[in-house]
């Protein structure tokens, strides 16, 4: 297997248009290629300045998860860093874990921060929303959101070799001009859900709204939590 190493985006996509696969840390595809058979040609975004931006509003697809620090919203912080192990968030990336994950731990957070993902095809770089980045697993160049007013995360304990475990993302957003919104995304089994309120009132309204959404027939249990980081984001807010 030959890996291409580009250190620019006009590199990556003539790359891709020579065939070669997009690899990130191979934490997700090692043993099946040792099982299958390794491609003749690889790339890795690795050396793309574009794919390695980490800031409070962006992180490329190319950034490891154990990169992402107090500069991001809590909630990408702290689903970054319940992925695997100390070792694999060294090696894994972000586009390997939202494109290439079936756990797809990140998605949740990205979801609530409303992110916008930027992807990489032989045609050039252009924009794409989440939903479309699940779907067709394109590169990913790198994400990017609008700050949240505050934001939260739980990933609740799972049993060995069971369903992943349940996840809880949430934010708060300030809209100009317009009552704040609060984002939830669920993970429960290998679904992941999502809604968004406007926050007029107390969390008991804002609740109510949200089970009106595609989380509606969440467990009880994924209630609990979604209930518990509703009322402190809006608890936050209303001590600022």
């Amino acid at each position: 297997m030959l890996l291409r190493l580009p250190t620019s985006v006009t590199e990556a996509r003539e790359c891709l248009a020579e065939g070669a696969v997009p690899i990130g840390g191979a934490t997700l595809v090692w043993a099946t290629w040792q099982r299958d058979g390794f491609p003749e040609l690889a790339m890795s975004l690795r050396e793309v300045p574009e794919a390695n931006v980490m800031g409070p509003e962006t992180v490329g697809g190319a950034v490891v998860l154990h990169r992402i620090d107090a500069q991001a919203p809590d909630v990408l912080r702290l689903a970054a860093a319940t992925v695997g192990t100390g070792a694999v968030r060294r090696t894994a990336t972000v586009g390997g874990n939202i494109v290439g994950s079936t756990l797809r731990c990140l998605l949740p957070a990205a979801l609530v921060l409303d992110a916008r993902a930027t992807v990489l095809e032989p045609e050039g770089v252009r924009e794409a929303d989440l939903a479309e980045v699940v779907a067709k697993r394109p590169l990913l160049l790198g994400l990017r959101w609008r700050a949240p007013v505050s934001s939260a995360y739980r990933k609740l304990p799972g049993e060995a070799g069971g369903e992943p475990p349940l996840v809880v993302a949430s934010a708060l957003h300030a809209e100009p001009g317009a009552p704040d919104r609060v984002r939830v995304a669920v993970r429960d089994g290998y679904d992941v859900l999502s809604g968004t309120t406007p926050c007029r009132a107390d969390a008991e309204a804002a609740l109510g709204a949200l089970r009106g959404t595609a989380l509606g027939e969440l467990p009880a249990a994924a209630w609990e939590v979604v209930r518990s980081q509703v009322a402190g984001l809006l608890e936050r807010r209303d001590r600022a």
